[in-house]
């Protein structure tokens, strides 16, 4: 069975307005691709030959640029949501996926092995794998930590450090069950309704690059670093 790659590309990009008034998130170029086309030919290169594209917000441009994945040497399978269900609840409707497959956002800009975050979830057994990494986040002001009714320590501008999802995971089938049907329901929900349920995730540290596109600021940072690390 070829490997299966599950791309959700049906958000309306709000926070990438005004970008996004008439075109998909996904659609946004890089260059002379399109960030869904960069993501597609990295999947393929790491030998996901059969993928999904869980859309919404006009699918019917996607569905014109791609068409049946040929040219990208891909099978592309399109699944068009009826109203917007979140990250997690558009798997839910897919059909015949195989016993595992990787699911990412269609913004993600990345160096990520995805054949060695598939191999390692598969050896595990794993449920659900996590891609995660690791951002230093810089607080601009001084924090007062306190204690009752006094102030006990102050820190001018700490920078803190983060793991981070970076919106990829690779999931096992069996994973559909805790998701409900035609309900809006992201992958924050399902997590946490794993974990209370004491099951285990696994994740995977990438110490590469990594960029989600949510942003004007992140396009436009995406549109520089491209530069820098597509031969990477």
């Amino acid at each position: 069975m070829k490997k299966t790659a599950v791309i959700l590309a049906g958000g309306k990009g709000k926070r990438l307005k005004p970008y996004t008034l008439t075109m998909p998130k996904p659609l946004m170029p890089l260059e002379d691709k399109p960030i869904l086309e960069i993501i597609i030919r990295n999947l393929s290169k790491y030998g996901f030959k059969k993928i999904y594209i869980a859309a919404n917000y006009r699918s019917d441009i996607i569905k014109a640029f791609f068409e049946n994945g040929k040219k990208f040497g891909v099978e592309i399978i399109y699944s068009v949501e009826k109203k917007e269900l979140g990250t997690a609840a558009p798997i839910k409707i897919l059909k015949k996926l195989p016993s595992n497959f990787l699911v990412i956002n269609g913004d993600i800009l990345t160096n990520l092995n995805f054949n060695t975050f598939y191999n390692e979830h598969v050896k595990k057994k794993s449920l659900m794998s996590i891609g995660i990494t690791q951002r230093k986040q810089l607080i601009d002001y001084g924090i007062i930590e306190i204690d009752k009714k006094k102030i006990i320590n102050i820190k001018e501008k700490p920078i803190y450090n983060f793991y981070v999802s970076m919106g990829i995971y690779v999931l096992n089938k069996r994973i559909l069950k805790f998701i409900p049907k035609n309900k809006r329901y992201g992958f924050n929900n399902l997590i946490e309704k794993i974990l209370h349920s004491k099951i285990r995730i696994d994740y995977h540290l990438h110490n590469g690059y990594w960029l989600d596109i949510g942003r004007p600021d992140d396009y436009e940072r995406a549109q520089l670093d491209y530069k820098k690390i597509k031969k990477l």
